[in-house]
């Protein structure tokens, strides 16, 4: 199973509804409001990188309202939980 996080901003005053569309996608396991420069945190997993993908390109960045994401992906060799 691969996981990745996505940093995402968007319109002023979309946050729920943005929240919202992202919970129904079964991949994304995690979706909250954030403070500071990014309005909205998501874990992704999926069974490969391919499958992530396809998701954070045709299914999040399309999304209205969404203006950019960052995509975070971890170093499983430095450890952590």
């Amino acid at each position: 199973m691969e996981s990745l996080y996505i940093l995402v901003n968007c319109d002023l005053g979309s946050e729920v509804e943005i929240i919202n569309e992202l919970a129904k996608i079964p991949e994304v396991k995690e979706v909250r409001g954030t403070y500071g420069i990014y309005d909205i945190f998501v874990k992704l997993q999926a069974d490969s990188t391919s499958a992530l993908e396809t998701i954070i390109t045709h299914k999040i960045r399309r999304l209205p309202k969404v203006r950019s994401t960052v995509t975070l992906t971890p170093i499983l060799s430095q450890g952590g939980r």
